[in-house]
């Protein structure tokens, strides 16, 4: 995936250049800790001559305009002009106060330039301070990470395998709403295509992905002989689909279908796919799987996909939970991925474990309130070293907020029963990429 950013030092060369070609050099130096080939200029652009010259040879995906001394807004009007990627504006902190001369006068230049990007109707990012400070850097990090988010939605192949059930249409996808909203490519085919694909395959045709599985998942031989050679033929389904169509996130209808058509679930095939770096969610929910691709990209980890299912108040934990199709990877180091049967169709293979411990999580949905706008749920915790709670897959998340009062207003808000939960902290990311795509943030 190509992507650029570019960092725009913008002023006027009437002030103290000593400490603005200081500031200069200092942000470099940061910027390319986040994106070492991050496009600079080879020295601050402090006419719109030099400006115009540097953006001619630049296509970014990011710009990143700071005020490296006061700039009028005729500044960030050529870069808005040019190119219509997300914006992130950088104010410096003027260097010394003592008295005497202004060395930078950068605030000013910020409010210039963001009544400009307001007049344009364009989002943006802001941030204020110097580039040795530990909340910038964060803050550029966070930016520069959910622009590349952004991109590689936009590059996504997103295959939504079968309907949603009946009363689960909040998670269907529409071709049109993903490509305008987030510049993903919707691929919609019937679950009896992979089925029937499945079913074709002999035992030998099946043999490595069966042995690929059995590294990952423990007590599969508990399962019936049946159950197993069925899921590896499905996991070879979906796999070679999956590669031949460069899929990187799927959602994929479950029941009644691969119980009653198939005779085998397909809740432990998503588990191996979500270890293979497809995101991949059950029930069809496409804008699950589209929240746990942003989730496993921003963080290098599979995510959790599940329902909320329990609350506990003296905790102060929330617990998710789903039928057995969380990534292996995931699961405590003392039990590992057991297989079981599904606990109300009791055929497997399921996954039955409790998630490892992580100091930091993120619950995360796109989700679409009363009227149709999408939406971001955002909330941040941690997942609690817990056994499984149920039959299935689960993780305890000690939420940094109150539990009760998330609950509580999620549910009063309308929000859709499934979740994705992100190993790390990326609530920052989410929130800048809700920005870049006009969409509303909510952080619980």
């Amino acid at each position: 995936m190509n992507f650029e950013t570019a960092y725009i030092p913008i002023g006027v060369p009437t002030f103290h250049l000593e400490s603005a070609q200081k500031e200069f050099e200092s942000s470099i130096e940061t910027l390319r800790k986040y994106d070492e080939n991050i496009k600079v200029s080879d020295e601050m652009l402090l006419s719109i001559d030099k400006l115009n010259a540097f953006l001619d040879g630049i296509n970014p995906d990011l710009v990143i305009v700071q005020n490296v001394t006061f700039a009028n807004g005729a500044y960030i009007t050529e870069v808005l002009r040019k190119f219509p990627c997300p914006v992130v504006l950088w104010t410096l902190r003027e260097p010394v106060i003592d008295g005497g001369r202004l060395r930078l006068n950068s605030l000013t230049g910020a409010y210039s330039a963001a009544n400009m990007l307001k007049s344009f109707g364009r989002p943006f990012s802001y941030i204020f301070g110097s580039p040795k400070e530990e909340i910038v850097q964060r803050k550029l990090e966070a930016a520069i990470n959910a622009a590349r988010l952004k991109n590689a939605m936009r590059e996504l192949n997103l295959l939504q395998v079968g309907h949603t059930p009946q009363g689960f249409g909040f998670g269907r996808g529409l071709d049109a709403e993903m490509a305008a909203t987030f510049g993903t490519n919707l691929i919609s085919i019937e679950a009896r295509e992979l089925i029937d694909k499945a079913k074709a395959f002999t035992d030998e045709d099946v043999a490595e992905y069966l042995a690929d599985a059995k590294t990952k998942i423990k007590a599969l031989d508990s399962i019936k002989e049946k159950n197993v050679l069925d899921f590896a033929r499905l996991y070879k389904a979906y796999a070679e689909y999956v590669k031949e169509n460069n899929i990187g996130a799927l959602s994929s209808r479950c029941w009644p279908d691969f119980f009653t058509a198939f005779g085998t679930p397909v809740c432990a095939v998503l588990a191996m796919l979500n270890d293979l770096g497809v995101a991949s969610s059950c029930e069809a929910d496409t804008y699950g799987a589209l929240s746990m691709f942003a989730c496993q990209y921003l963080t290098g980890k599979p995510a959790f996909f599940g329902d909320p299912v329990s609350m506990d108040e003296g905790e102060n934990t929330i617990t998710f939970w789903h039928c057995g199709t969380a990534a292996c990877s995931l699961a405590r180091e003392d039990t590992g991925a057991e297989a079981g049967v599904h606990c109300n169709r009791k055929i497997g293979p399921t996954l039955e474990f409790g998630c490892k411990a992580e100091p930091k999580a993120t619950i995360f949905r796109i989700g679409k309130n009363a009227e149709g706008k999408f939406r971001f749920f955002i909330s941040g915790g941690e997942a609690l070293d817990k056994p499984k709670q149920f039959l299935g897959t689960s993780v305890v998340i000690k939420t940094k907020s109150e539990a009760a009062k998330i609950v509580n207003d999620s549910v009063n808000a309308g929000w859709e029963p499934h979740f994705a939960v992100a190993m790390g902290d990326i609530e920052a990311e989410l929130e800048i990429l809700a920005n870049m795509l006009g969409i509303e943030a909510e952080k619980f």
